[in-house]
């Protein structure tokens, strides 16, 4: 732990700004640098051991070395992680509007596969309006969104996986996405969550604001716990996503493996719900064997720059694992760091509420973010890197 917290002081930022060209805040495209080849997988006997936090700009002097750089994590992501997020195809992709509900068909090998979610439109403002899409659900309080001109949908991720902790699902390759690709049966459902996602913000695209009222160059990501978890993996996947709130997110969200590893009674590598990764995972890296991991969780934040990421934790719930999500935090702002745009990323870890229910002292920071990044509203996000409890013992 010591020696990653080490790391971590030292990945000081690098200079150099002068040439580098104006940082985007959001893209148009799913994936801006899919056309990048695919790096080298190595099997796992062939994988070093890497004890500290892995670096996130590996190889990147510059703005345009990014690219380059989130591919491969990206990849790796994938292949050792969660599984292939298969890319689609626009003439796959059939979206209609039924009232206020967006129903989007996504047709691949002969399957079909059929998602619905309805828009919630504000009552103040004028279209078209940001949006905030909950995956599974939104747990930011409802005053957040009714003053404000930003529409709000929930992903309904069990249209694409259903499964859940509780009560019946279908297994692995049983769901609906895998009538689609049944070659990635042994994929988790991170995956699979986030190809749905995106399918969602390819029906806004296809429609335009004509139809949906919808902007789609303000789209908000958030969840909680599990979900939490989902809103950080689709953020990380989808460029067009603008901000990102992962809430209490957990182990396998922003928690660094590494560090988990270190603590006891946390949600680790060892210890998560194998139907969300694949199994693989475990099979390769279990305990020590996790150091050979060539990524860790702060790159998958990392995946959200230059876009906005806020992280909110609940050290309450040791369980979370938020002590390793600290570092893993502070490791991944070192990117938005290198390019000058730090007040794009930021996190609030504070006891004293229950889990999923944020608490007032957590508002300013959520609200600054949501107006900033969702509403182009002047608003501080300079800052916030705010922790606030006595029980984390490094």
């Amino acid at each position: 732990m010591k020696s990653i917290i080490k790391l971590l002081l030292a990945m000081a930022p690098l200079s150099g700004m002068a040439d580098e060209p104006e940082v985007p805040l959001v893209f148009k495209a799913e994936n801006t640098f899919a056309l990048y080849k695919k790096p080298a997988l190595p099997s796992v006997d062939k994988l070093p051991i890497i004890r500290e936090l892995p670096d996130p700009l590996k190889g990147v002097k510059k703005y345009k070395d990014w690219g380059k750089r989130r591919a491969e994590i990206a990849a790796q992501i994938q292949h050792y992680g969660i599984g292939e997020k298969p890319a689609v195809k626009p003439e796959q992709v059939k979206a209609r509007m039924d009232g206020d509900t967006l129903i989007v068909d996504v047709t691949v090998n002969g399957q079909t596969l059929t998602l619905r979610s309805e828009i919630r439109y504000p009552k103040t403002g004028q279209a078209p309006y940001a949006v905030m899409i909950g995956t599974s659900g939104i747990s930011l309080p409802r005053k957040l969104f009714d003053d404000r001109p930003i529409a709000t949908m929930v992903f309904h991720e069990k249209q694409v996986n259903d499964y859940g902790q509780f009560g019946r699902h279908h297994e692995r390759g049983e769901h609906n996405f895998d009538r689609l690709y049944p070659d990635l049966k042994d994929n988790g459902a991170y995956s699979e969550w986030a190809w749905g996602l995106s399918r969602i913000i390819d029906g806004l695209q296809q429609l335009g604001p004509e139809v949906t009222k919808i902007d789609t160059q303000h789209i908000g990501v958030t969840g909680c716990s599990y979900a939490g978890k989902m809103a950080l993996y689709c953020g990380a996947f989808d460029e067009r996503v603008a901000l990102t709130i992962a809430q209490e997110p957990g182990g396998g969200g922003a928690a660094a493996w590494r560090v988990s590893h270190t603590l006891d009674e946390v949600e680790s590598l060892d210890r998560t719900d194998y139907h969300w990764f694949k199994e693989s995972q475990l099979e390769n890296f279990h305990g020590d064997s996790v150091y050979r991991l060539p990524y860790d969780q702060h790159e998958l934040c990392a995946l959200v720059f230059p876009r906005a990421l806020l992280l909110l934790g609940n050290p309450d719930y040791k369980w979370l694992a938020d002590e390793a999500m600290l570092p893993s935090a502070q490791a991944a702002r070192k990117v938005w760091e290198r390019f000058g745009v730090a007040d794009r990323m930021g996190w609030s870890i504070v006891d004293g509420h229950g889990h999923c229910q944020l608490p007032d002292s957590q508002v300013p920071e959520v609200q600054a973010f949501i107006d900033r990044f969702l509403l182009g509203r002047s608003a501080d996000t300079s800052d916030v890197r705010i922790v606030k409890t006595d029980k984390f013992k490094h």
